[in-house]
């Protein structure tokens, strides 16, 4: 019986050492990490894709149709970017895609960094493309002592 549980208290572990940032708060850590005006984009930009893709939330998975995941503050995708459960698929962070749950977000800039670096950028994201492209994105920085 016990080793039934492990796998279900494991998933609990991550799960409560998720971080769910605040926007400034988040937009000071991007911005320590490099992101304001790379490939481009404003901090305001990844603050953006932030808030519509995860709620801020490091711990945010969301669950495919086809078994695949999105993970983390971004919802990066296990079809292309991070490893998971799925055998053959591509890894082009070459990580785990639990390593994007981690609050530190030190592996999930990383990758997005490689998603921002392909041809369409930040529009590799729907939300961005949705919620944030064009758009005056001041309100997402404005206030937070940068």
């Amino acid at each position: 019986t016990l080793l039934a549980l492990v796998p279900l208290l494991s998933c609990l572990f991550a799960s409560s050492e998720a971080k769910v940032f605040s926007r400034c708060e988040l937009a000071r850590v991007l911005q320590d990490f490099g992101l304001d005006g790379y490939r481009g984009h404003s901090l305001a930009d990844w603050v953006c894709l932030a808030y519509f893709t995860s709620g801020f939330n490091t711990g945010a998975v969301d669950h495919e149709a086809d078994g695949s995941t999105n993970n983390g503050i971004f919802q990066i995708s296990s079809r292309k970017w991070c490893k998971s459960l799925t055998p053959n698929a591509t890894n082009r962070c070459r990580m785990y895609c639990t390593d994007l749950l981690n609050p530190n977000l030190k592996d999930t800039v990383i990758c997005a960094m490689k998603i921002a670096q392909e041809p369409q950028g930040l529009g590799s994201w729907e939300a961005w493309r949705h919620h944030c492209q064009g758009k005056d994105l001041a309100d997402w920085v404005d206030g937070c002592d940068l």
